[in-house]
């Protein structure tokens, strides 16, 4: 490819939404993890929603979900960036 020539879009439903460790890592609050290699994790094609799941301070773990809907209106980090805050609000109560 050329620098010259425009990159070909690819639509949102045929590339499975993926995050690496270090991007998911960023947007943990301090003292929180990530449980790697979770059953469930990654992609799923049919509900089009990608998950994780993270561990708070305290050993509690928590589903962390980023809808591809959501990736369409916003950028992909910062649609797991809202979907972090959202799980870290409703963690706070």
């Amino acid at each position: 490819m050329k620098t010259n020539e425009p990159l070909q879009s690819v639509p949102l439903q045929s590339v499975p939404l993926q995050y690496t460790e270090t991007e998911i890592r960023s947007f943990l609050p301090t003292g929180w993890g990530l449980l790697a290699g979770r059953k469930g994790s990654g992609w799923d094609p049919k509900k089009k929603v990608w998950r994780a799941t993270v561990i708070d301070n305290v050993d509690f773990d928590y589903p962390l979900e980023v809808k591809a809907e959501e990736v369409g209106k916003l950028d992909r980090l910062e649609a797991l960036r809202q979907a972090m805050d959202r799980l870290y609000r409703e963690r706070l109560g």
